[in-house]
C-alpha cells in the first residue's frame, strides 16, 4: 500500500451517535455511499445496528432490511464491509456482495473462513448497552493485545484469508484508556496483523476538546480531533482507519503514506521532488 486505507462509515440506523437517521432511506444511503467513494473511500462499512454506548440491540429482521439493499447496490462499485455481530446478517451480507466482516464481537471468524472473506476483530468490554459502565483494566494495552492476537490467530488458523485487529477505541474504555491505546498502538502493529483504528467523532474527543466553559464538543464539531487521532494512528502503523469524514481523511492518508514509507528504508536522493 502506498498509503493507509480509508473505510467510510455508512450507518443505516435511526440512533447512531453521529448520523443516526440521516441515511435510513435507501436513496439517501446510496447517495452517501457514492459520495464517499468519490471522496476516496477504499471500503464502505454498512451497519444496521447502532453500537453507541447504551444502545439497545435490534432484531435480525430489522437489521437485514436496513443493510442488504444498500450492500447489493454498492458492492458492484466499491468494496463493502458489513458491521454486524449476527451470524445470519453476516451470511446474508456476504451473499449480497460484502467481502469483509467488521465484527465488534470478535466471534464471526468461522463465517469469514467458510466464505473465504476478510474479517476484522475488534475488542469490546461488555456490550454496547453496558460497555461504559465503569470499564477497568490492569494493563489496558497488554490485555487488549493478547485478546486480539488470540482471536486473530484462531481466525488465521481456521483459514480466514485476511485478518484485521481493532483495539476498539471507545468500546468499554475511558478517555485515558483510549489515549493509552493510541500512544502504544505500535504494540498492536508489532503483532504482524494489520491494524484498523476508529476514532472518528467519538465521545472522548468531545471531552478532551471541551471549551473554556467545560462543555464537550458535539459530534459535528469533532473533525479536528478525528483527523488528529487518525493521523497519529496512521503514522504509528495503522493500515486502515474507519471514519465519517472521508474527504479530509483521504487527504491526510495521502500525506501520511509517503512520510511513513520514507522511514522504512533509505531515502533516494531527489525522490518525490518535482
Amino acid at each position: 500500500m502506498s498509503r493507509p486505507l480509508v473505510m467510510g462509515v455508512l450507518n443505516v440506523t435511526p440512533d447512531s451517535f453521529s448520523d443516526g437517521g440521516r441515511y435510513l432511506d435507501l436513496d439517501l444511503a446510496l447517495e452517501r455511499g457514492l459520495q464517499m467513494l468519490a471522496e476516496g473511500a477504499d471500503v464502505i462499512d454498512v451497519g444496521g445496528e447502532s453500537s453507541r454506548p447504551g444502545a439497545d440491540p435490534v432484531s435480525e429482521g430489522d437489521e437485514l432490511l436496513r443493510v442488504i439493499p444498500v450492500i447489493e447496490a454498492l458492492a458492484p462499485l466499491v468494496r463493502v464491509s458489513v458491521d454486524t455481530v449476527k451470524p445470519a446478517v453476516a451470511e446474508a451480507a456476504l451473499s449480497a456482495g460484502a467481502t469483509l466482516l467488521n465484527d465488534i464481537s470478535a466471534t464471526l471468524w468461522p463465517i469469514a473462513a467458510s466464505n473465504g472473506v476478510g474479517w476484522a476483530a475488534m475488542h469490546m468490554k461488555g456490550t454496547p448497552l453496558t460497555m461504559q459502565d465503569d470499564p477497568r483494566y490492569d494493563d489496558v494495552v497488554g490485555e487488549i493485545r493478547d485478546f486480539l492476537v488470540d482471536r486473530a490467530s484462531r481466525a488465521a488458523e481456521a483459514g480466514v484469508p485476511e485478518v484485521w485487529i481493532d483495539p476498539g477505541i471507545g468500546f468499554g474504555k475511558t478517555p485515558s484508556h483510549n489515549l493509552s491505546l493510541l500512544r502504544h498502538l505500535r504494540v498492536l502493529v508489532a503483532s504482524g496483523f494489520p491494524v484498523l483504528v476508529g476514532t472518528s467523532r467519538k465521545g472522548f474527543l468531545g471531552l478532551l476538546a471541551a471549551g473554556p466553559a467545560g462543555d464537550p464538543v458535539p459530534p459535528c464539531g469533532r473533525l479536528a480531533g478525528s483527523i488528529s487521532t487518525v493521523t497519529w494512528a496512521m503514522l504509528a502503523g495503522a493500515s486502515m482507519v474507519r471514519v465519517h469524514d472521508v474527504a479530509a481523511t483521504f487527504q491526510a492518508a495521502a500525506l501520511v503514506g509517503p512520510t511513513r514509507l520514507s522511514t522504512e528504508g533509505p531515502e533516494r536522493p531527489g525522490a518525490g521532488e518535482p
